[in-house]
């Protein structure tokens, strides 16, 4: 009987205002709520990050994004770039901010809920291109049932794609250039 006794105190001291209150916390002090300055009109404050470790793409061998956003309107920027080595950006850096005069405010790296706006900015991005890839992916590739695209069902023409642009044998011919081609080869021959 003596337990029951002992549970139900122990119980009634966790929950009694005066017993919590008499308690010492042993948890760390919070630190204070910084006020976010607020812009006055568009592009006034705006935060960037860096989207690196991305396939190269084209040529150019881009592999990494730095995404803009301006607190004021939430307008994106999306810049492809390069992921230069940290001596490279910092004194890029460096430069930018001596021309412009502006003021940096740095956060920790690898700490995404330092930025919440360009993290959830980033994370829109890379939503928005898995999307569309998949979603052209699958509009422009055959249909076992229909022999045909989704695209070509519906719209009656498949979208270009990058790849298109790169062959130059899908080029077509307008119909009177290829009879004109003819009929200088029918000359050509009788002569």
């Amino acid at each position: 009987m003596g337990q029951m006794w002992q549970k139900d105190v122990s119980e009634y001291c966790k929950t009694y205002d005066r017993c919590q209150k008499a308690n010492k916390s042993t948890c760390k002090r919070l630190g204070n709520m910084i006020n976010i300055q607020e812009p006055s009109r568009p592009w006034k404050i705006f935060h960037m990050d860096w989207v690196t470790g991305l396939p190269p793409g084209s040529d150019r061998s881009y592999n990494a994004c730095l995404v803009i956003v301006d607190r004021c309107s939430k307008t994106p920027i999306f810049l492809p770039c390069h992921n230069y080595d940290s001596k490279f950006t910092s004194a890029l850096w460096t430069n930018i901010h001596q021309l412009f005069g502006t003021e940096l405010s740095f956060s920790t790296a690898y700490h995404p809920q330092t930025d919440g706006l360009t993290e959830r900015m980033i994370q829109t991005l890379e939503d928005m291109v898995r999307r569309i890839s998949l979603e052209l992916a699958y509009k422009t590739s055959i249909h076992s049932n229909t022999n045909h695209t989704p695209a070509i069902l519906e719209k009656g023409w498949n979208p270009k794609l990058p790849q298109d642009s790169l062959r130059k044998d899908l080029v077509e011919i307008h119909p009177t250039a290829a009879s004109f081609k003819g009929m200088l080869e029918k000359l050509g021959s009788t002569q």
